[in-house]
C-alpha cells in the first residue's frame, strides 16, 4: 500500500500542495500568451488630486506636467466634476535599458463628487507649471434676488 505523501493539514482538509497542482504550476510561456492578449486594453490611471474649499468656492488642483490642455477634458456639472487626460511619452525605452519606471504614462481620469453646489457658467481652469487649478463658486443659496412686477 503506497504511503500518502501530503502532510498531516493536507490530509485533514483535503487539500493538496501547489507544487502537485497543475493548474497553478502552469509553463511561463502560457501565461505570458495570456498577458499578450490582454495588452489591447489599456488601463487608466487615476489622476491624484487635492480638493478644498473656501467660504466663495472649491478649488480643485492637480499635477498634468507633461500633458497638452488639448489632452484635457474637464466636465462639470453642478455636484461632480470629471477630469480626463492623457500623458505621452513621445519616445520608446527597451525594458532591458530601463532602471527605474515610476512615472505614469498614458489616459488617466479622476471623478469628483463635489461638497456643496456650484455655479458651471463661472467655474475657470487655469494650467501654470504643471499645475492645474480648478475653480469652482459655489452657489449662494442664501443669495436673495428681488423682481420687479410689470403690468401687462
Amino acid at each position: 500500500m503506497p504511503k500518502d505523501k501530503r502532510s498531516f493539514f493536507e490530509r485533514l482538509t483535503g487539500t493538496i500542495s501547489v507544487s502537485e497542482d497543475k493548474e497553478f504550476n502552469q509553463p511561463t510561456e502560457v501565461k505570458k500568451k495570456d498577458k499578450e492578449e490582454d495588452s489591447w486594453v489599456e488601463e487608466e490611471g487615476e489622476l491624484a488630486v487635492d480638493v478644498f474649499q473656501t467660504n466663495n468656492e472649491i478649488i480643485i488642483q492637480a499635477m498634468i506636467a507633461g500633458v497638452k490642455p488639448e489632452d484635457l477634458n474637464i466636465a462639470i456639472t453642478r455636484e461632480i466634476v470629471t477630469i480626463k487626460g492623457r500623458r505621452d511619452k513621445g519616445y520608446r525605452v527597451n525594458e532591458e535599458d530601463c532602471f527605474q519606471k515610476e512615472l505614469y504614462w498614458g489616459a488617466f481620469s479622476r471623478t469628483i463628487l463635489l461638497p456643496a453646489e456650484i455655479e458651471t457658467d463661472e467655474a475657470e481652469a487655469i494650467e501654470k507649471y504643471g499645475l492645474l487649478v480648478i475653480r469652482l463658486p459655489k452657489i449662494d443659496k442664501n443669495k436673495t434676488q428681488h423682481l420687479k412686477v410689470k403690468s401687462a
